[in-house]
């Protein structure tokens, strides 16, 4: 467990989820606490229905606990910190509701609390979600670190919300204070966004994308995956797992070329697993499909898989870190059966051949170039 976040109301040991002892990254940051000091030194104390959007490890619900707050995020895995986390702090159960990005809102917004995202749509989407429900007297503050907290970010909450400021820094740490104006009429919600992949890109060729904000490369197709795309397994009517499947091209892609593959689409984010769902069904895929909001693989059943595709990210909110390519693929490793194949493409700087070999005894590189490589583990018997 890390420092503990010290709010005006005393201490809280908070954790990220899952918990990792050698992780040193911190369930919270400066500001969350200049948020939780800016709302314990109001003259007024919060009323009414308050809700707190992007809270990343549940700091702000388990410290505002006791004025029954909704917490709206797009994480399972933030959702999953949440609840431990208020357990740890022995908030009664049921004093925080916990509701997803793809939930209808609360229909009444009294005080509006926003942990400013990483993703700029993502912010869009759900300050255009939000706004109906608030009102002229509701108290909206955001708060991010000064780096996370741009010209852009301003503008949107000016131009959804209303007239918009911000505070000093602290710690590094800026708030953002915005008066709802609810009488202009607000421009359309772009989210969900939809395009047409290039004619370039074998069995999904001119197929439909459809992405929910804040799902990654959402207006175009990265070239991770248009490099995976040349060079795909074959299904051979298998078990396969898009796993951390994001908007699900590569998964459609498996179920166009094989429609007696069944397909599992795996992510932690709510909006990426709406956005595969929506993507297979736009396209009229055959076949069989699930799709999963988790923490990766954890409750698929250990050698129930015979195909693996992986595109996985470095990346957790603005931290650089290769925990969720570990948790990926030692996931993997479990579900996979006797002879299933695990395939990932990565940045070739990553080094993930090492990690494969560590992991599964063997690793073959299957493509690369300048940038990226795909490489094949294969599951062996014990």
């Amino acid at each position: 467990m890390n420092d503990p976040l010290t709010t005006p109301w005393g201490e809280l040991a908070l954790t990220r989820f899952p918990v990792d002892p050698r992780d040193r990254l911190r369930a919270w940051d400066a500001s969350d606490a200049y948020l939780l000091r800016h709302l314990a030194q109001r003259d007024a104390p919060l009323s009414g229905s308050v809700v707190v959007v992007g809270d990343r490890w549940g700091a702000l619900v388990t410290a505002l606990a006791e004025h029954r707050p909704t917490q709206i995020t797009d994480s399972h895995l933030a959702q999953e910190a949440t609840r431990a986390n208020l357990a740890r702090a022995g908030v009664e159960p049921g004093a925080v509701r916990l509701l997803t990005t793809q939930d209808p809102p609360p229909e009444r917004i009294d005080v509006l609390l926003v942990r400013v995202p990483k993703s700029l749509a993502l912010l869009e989407d759900q300050l255009h979600r939000l706004a109906p429900a608030v009102h002229a007297d509701t108290v909206v503050v955001g708060t991010g670190m000064v780096k996370e907290i741009h010209t852009s970010t301003l503008n949107l909450f000016e131009r959804i919300i209303g007239p918009t400021r911000t505070s000093l820094a602290e710690q590094k740490a800026r708030l953002i204070f915005c008066t709802p104006d609810p009488g202009p009429e607000r421009p359309e919600n772009p989210w969900p966004y939809s395009y047409a992949l290039p004619g370039d890109v074998g069995v999904v060729s001119g197929r439909t994308v459809v992405n929910h904000a804040g799902v990654f490369c959402a207006d175009r197709l990265d070239i991770g995956t248009r490099f995976f795309l040349g060079h795909l397994p074959d299904a051979r009517g298998g078990r396969v797992v898009d796993l951390g499947c994001g908007n699900g091209v590569l998964g459609t892609a498996v179920a166009l070329a094989d429609p007696t593959a069944e397909v599992l689409f795996v992510d932690e984010s709510f909006q990426a697993v709406a956005s595969a769902e929506a993507t297979f069904k736009a396209n009229g895929v055959p076949g069989h499909a699930e799709f999963r909001v988790g923490d990766g693989l954890a409750g698929v059943p250990a050698g129930s898989v015979d195909l693996v595709l992986n595109n996985p990210p470095f990346h957790s909110h603005q931290a650089t870190t290769d925990a969720t390519a570990w948790r990926m693929f030692t996931g993997a490793r479990r579900a996979l059966r006797p002879g299933g194949e695990l395939w990932v493409v990565g940045n070739r700087h990553l080094g993930y051949h090492v990690k494969l070999r560590h992991l599964f005894g063997n690793c073959q590189l299957v493509a690369g170039d300048r940038k990226f490589v795909i490489l094949k583990a294969v599951r062996r018997a014990d």
